[in-house]
């Protein structure tokens, strides 16, 4: 291993929080090519061992690979802190998929009111805004933040699983009606 990729593990090791390619080249001295070159010799040294390399656009932390979270949830017992409601996961879902996304377009999907969800979601950690639409009162703009892949156990967003339309579920308000053949 590259004493460069050696010392961005030692930095993201040590850091209590993400850190974008910005701040490891300049705590490096090193260009942003060199960094990426550390950043894929490190993901690849750390395949198969308990703690992998997130990414999410421009930022990057160390966290615990998924197979292993049960084992340091019973060793370092966190507080618990309640289970997401069936609403809040498919309100992640949406932002996962589509980010960055309005409100608007969320409970267009859901056919409900999301305003209480998307709040608990960003005290959460899990969703935060990215920006601002350009329509009417510049809404905000949703997307999944690094806590995100950290408890989803994703090392990016490229990660996400490829949603099956022919799962997909109608509620009632939203349903049309099916032409009868015959």
């Amino acid at each position: 291993m590259s004493d460069l990729s050696a010392t961005i593990e030692a930095i993201l090791f040590s850091s209590n929080r993400p850190l974008k390619i910005r701040e490891l080249q300049q705590a490096t001295g090193s260009d942003r090519t060199a960094v990426e070159h550390a950043l894929d010799e490190l993901k690849s040294r750390l395949e198969g061992r308990g703690v992998m390399l997130l990414r999410h656009h421009d930022e990057l932390n160390l966290a615990t690979r998924p197979s292993f979270a049960a084992a340091v949830r019973r060793a370092l017992r966190p507080e618990v802190s309640g289970k997401l409601s069936p609403a809040a996961y498919e309100t992640l879902a949406i932002v996962a998929y589509q980010q960055p996304v309005p409100r608007s377009r969320i409970e267009d999907v859901r056919g409900v009111n999301c305003e209480s969800v998307l709040t608990n979601l960003e005290l959460r950690d899990l969703i935060t805004e990215v920006g601002r639409g350009s329509g009417p009162g510049l809404p905000k703009l949703y997307g999944t933040t690094m806590r995100f892949l950290q408890v989803m156990g994703l090392e990016s967003l490229d990660h996400l699983p490829t949603p099956r339309l022919d799962r997909v579920e109608v509620g009632p308000s939203r349903a049309s009606p099916l032409p009868k053949s015959g």
